[in-house]
């Protein structure tokens, strides 16, 4: 990969971090699996709107999802996008 595809790819892995919505997500699954159920309840959301999200998320390779019986539980794909989000909200929550 060139250098040029690499800053694009960055990019556009910011603009999909730069929505709220997901940002609550990564959040919300950090260290646990969960289903959209209760994603939903978490972030009192329309489970519409958190599959719509989700799956944006599993399309740039930030969650993974597995089936268990008739529901689809979602997990952190790994632990690289977590570190740096964990890094940002410290930075956010320094006086």
């Amino acid at each position: 990969m060139q250098q040029h595809e690499i800053i694009e790819a960055a990019s556009k892995m910011f603009k999909i971090l730069a929505d709220p919505t997901r940002l609550a997500i990564l959040h919300l699954l950090e260290g646990r699996e969960l289903n959209v159920t209760n994603i939903a309840e978490g972030l009192d959301m329309e489970q519409s709107a958190v599959s719509h999200q989700l799956r944006t998320l599993k399309d740039a390779r930030l969650v993974k999802a597995r089936r268990e019986g008739k529901n689809i539980i979602y997990s952190q794909l790994d632990g690289h996008v977590y570190e740096i989000l964990a890094q940002i909200f410290a930075h956010v929550q320094e006086p």
